[in-house]
């Protein structure tokens, strides 16, 4: 299943490239959300809460869920925060830097989410940027890598997304023996993120049973106005 990502900041939509630099911007969410109506689910990611910044988007993600089944992460750090994403309608919630530590898997605050919301309703983000885990907004790495960290977490999610940082926001491509050696280590759904690019890496990832979070490519051909003489990741304008 092909998932289209939207990325909210100062209640526009965005795409940004490693997670830094802005590329595309556009001022109505729910325009994009019909842009998007043939997908049965859709990936919301509230990046203001994430990157803690004063921007308040909920009103607009509660709009998202009542509208279209959707995924919901970007800020989750606590149980309160938690349930209150599924008691808007989220999905499922995807909790991102708070299931990890400095050292590895914060083990105390996973059993108590696990105690205040279902399960089924939890996915956990396991970013890799040069082969380790990454947290906070991609800005710290982590001693353990994302096959280490998969079979840990296992307990208390029902599946995981996982974002190949080095490719994200590029359209260059993403690794797809990076998503098999994922496979391995578990068998909870993995939906594949960061540097999607072709019909055959989607495919790919399909044989592999996972589903796949395109962000970049999928405003390229939904949007196609705002990538004209434009080349993610490239400083070219």
């Amino acid at each position: 299943m092909v998932i289209p990502c939207i990325d909210l900041m100062d209640h526009k939509v965005v795409q940004l490239v490693q997670g830094k630099k802005k590329f595309l911007e556009l001022p109505d969410p729910l325009v994009v959300l019909a842009k998007f109506s043939v997908y049965p689910e859709i990936q919301v990611i509230d990046l203001d809460a994430a990157m803690g910044t004063a921007q308040n988007n909920a009103e607009i993600v509660r709009d998202l869920c009542r509208r279209k089944p959707c995924r919901v992460g970007g800020g989750i750090r606590s149980t309160a925060r938690a349930q209150a994403v599924v008691a808007d309608g989220a999905l499922k919630a995807i909790v991102g830097s708070s299931a990890f530590t400095s050292e590895g898997i914060h083990h105390d605050f996973l059993r108590e989410l696990a105690a205040a919301v279902p399960r089924e309703k939890i996915l956990i983000a396991v970013d890799s940027l040069a082969g380790h885990v990454a947290i906070h907004g991609w800005k710290d790495t982590l001693p353990i890598t994302c096959a280490q960290a998969l079979p840990e977490l296992e307990p208390y999610c029902s599946g995981f997304l996982c974002t190949y940082i080095d490719g994200e926001g590029r359209l260059q491509g993403t690794n797809i023996d990076w998503f098999r050696s994922l496979r391995a280590v578990t068998q909870l759904p993995i939906t594949a993120a960061g540097g999607i690019t072709t019909d055959a890496e989607i495919a790919a990832l399909e044989n592999l049973g996972m589903d796949a979070a395109l962000g970049m490519s999928i405003y390229r051909k939904v949007f196609p106005e705002f990538f004209v003489d434009r080349q993610p990741g490239t400083g070219e304008s």
